[in-house]
């Protein structure tokens, strides 16, 4: 399936599980998969919900800095990237 980077993550929040990604490319939806990869992390998962500024959103555009829950760890640096049908 091609892939599109979208955006990078910036921290990894450990209780909640959430990553803080900034959207550098394109747009991320609810519902859309993405790809995480980098050093040690390579998984799919779909977004279930986004949050700008601790309230929910429902798409993130370019510049954006955006928290999203995810099953497992993140680290800084790695690559987000949108799997397009």
């Amino acid at each position: 399936m091609p892939e599109e980077q979208v955006g990078v993550v910036v921290k990894f929040f450990s209780k909640p599980s959430v990553a803080a990604i900034e959207v550098t490319s394109g747009s991320i939806k609810a519902g859309d998969t993405l790809k995480y990869k980098g050093h040690t992390t390579d998984f799919t998962e779909a977004v279930a919900s986004i949050q700008m500024d601790n309230k929910p959103i429902e798409e993130a555009q370019v510049g954006n800095m955006i928290g999203i829950k995810v099953k497992d760890r993140v680290r800084e640096g790695d690559k987000v990237y949108k799997v397009v049908e």
